[in-house]
């Protein structure tokens, strides 16, 4: 018998870690025939003890390779030149793509084979595998990350006191069958590779950047912190009624919560771009990725009709009790401004989604009526000289004594007096001592 290399054949001498590597390849691809006992050359060299053989890498295959693959490698004993020669059959598997262990759901880890070579994958083979296996569901498919962590997640379950171990997270299809993190856990990880990104701007339009911030992480520790974020700078604006004095909020807190749990949960994350939230003087805009599901209208959406892209993250966050089981989110925006004379505004493209949040206080913000801030983090009023450092802190994240001197050219005692009353009128905070001290906004 000629024995020759080929996409479906490989040779070894003996049994080496590669093993796995040839096994993992042609069970990720057309499968293949693997012979132990002969060199590269087709020489046959045999083995001594084949029963062994056979356990050491029947051994390797259980310990070594995930997903299970073993009930697609089978072997046999074969013989020839009066010598033994270890037969492994591999089929191609049902679970592609499979992986390493101690290397994970990523190039490293994962093989196939390449003409008479075994090498390692590309991303995009590995996520072509997954949604030819998984579908087409992108929260069921399993995450190419597996060293995953879920402390923000933990809590928010443990503050509920609702259960988060292994057997719960199989239910919410974190985990999935096999015990394999789906993309769903990659969202509610620390590992979460998707992002939020904030802007303030200084009028109606995006020429003047007040501050920017990035949030990631976890999506639930994002919709904490994205929360808070904006709750900062949902300002109290004081109107008086004769000697009653009536508080109103830029933005109805209801109508703020709803729009950023439906950024959040009906976005499109097979795809990488951020949800962006910008806040205007007169407005703030939520656009996620993502538009409406094929078959479901704008109209739809306003009539309370809801069909959730992603039902397993909408499933977590319903039994935290962050959403109710029907789409009532859009109803109640639209309710938060009943009898304010504005009405938010809601866009949708093929691939995006913008809710449009308008200022209920906006006509008034010219007004030089006394302003009660929820937060000192937002100023109104300030002089030149504290106009000049607000904006450099803005745009720089902190600032300095000695930079104030150069950008006021002013005395070092004048600086230091200026920054004193400004962290006096809870414009900035201090951080650090002596040449360390630095400032910066309280937020």
């Amino acid at each position: 018998m000629n024995y020759h290399e080929s996409e479906t054949i490989e040779f070894k001498e003996i049994v080496t870690d590669n093993v796995k590597k040839e096994i993992i390849a042609f069970a990720n691809c057309d499968g293949g025939k693997l012979y132990i006992g002969i060199n590269d050359h087709g020489e046959i060299i045999g083995v001594e003890n084949p029963d062994a053989v056979i356990q050491q890498i029947s051994s390797m295959v259980r310990d070594s390779i995930i997903p299970d693959v073993t009930m697609f490698v089978h072997y046999e004993t074969v013989a020839e030149n009066d010598k033994c020669v270890v037969l492994v059959t591999v089929q191609r598997g049902t679970d592609r793509p499979y992986y390493l262990a101690g290397k994970g759901l990523r190039p490293s880890g994962v093989y196939v084979r390449q003409g008479t070579s075994s090498v390692p994958s590309t991303d995009t083979a590995i996520r072509q595998m997954i949604k030819e296996t998984d579908g087409d569901s992108f929260e069921e498919m399993r995450s190419l990350e597996q060293n995953l962590t879920f402390q923000a997640t933990a809590r928010e379950f443990e503050q509920r006191r609702i259960a988060f171990a292994p057997a719960q997270m199989k239910t919410l299809k974190i985990l999935s069958a096999d015990g394999i993190y789906t993309n769903l856990g990659l969202l509610l990880s620390e590992q979460c590779t998707h992002v939020t990104k904030t802007a303030v701007f200084e009028g109606k339009d995006q020429n003047v950047f007040k501050d920017r911030r990035e949030f990631s992480g976890s999506l639930l520790q994002q919709l904490t912190d994205i929360y808070d974020y904006i709750d900062m700078r949902n300002q109290i604006h004081s109107t008086f009624d004769k000697l009653r004095r009536i508080d109103n909020r830029d933005y109805p807190e209801v109508a703020i919560r709803e729009a950023l749990l439906n950024s959040l949960v009906h976005r499109d994350y097979s795809f990488h771009a951020s949800t962006l939230i910008s806040i205007y003087v007169d407005r703030i805009e939520f656009v996620s990725i993502g538009g409406l599901i094929p078959g479901i209208t704008l109209d739809d959406i306003m009539l309370g009709l809801s069909v959730c892209r992603n039902p397993g993250l909408a499933n977590v966050f319903y039994r935290l009790e962050l959403i109710e089981a029907y789409g009532t989110g859009i109803q109640k925006i639209m309710n938060a401004y009943t009898g304010t004379g504005k009405t938010p505004q809601i866009k949708a493209t093929n691939n995006a989604f913008k809710i449009t949040l308008p200022n209920l206080n906006a006509e008034d913000l010219h007004v030089t009526t006394p302003i009660v801030m929820q937060s000192p983090c937002i100023y109104n009023g300030s002089n030149n000289r504290e106009d000049k450092i607000l904006s450099s802190v803005y745009q720089n994240g902190s600032i300095a004594r000695q930079d104030v001197e150069i950008l006021l050219d002013t005395a070092q005692t004048t600086a230091g007096r200026i920054l004193k009353q400004m962290c006096e009128k809870n414009l900035l905070v201090q951080e650090g001592n002596g040449k360390n001290t630095r400032y910066r906004l309280p937020y």
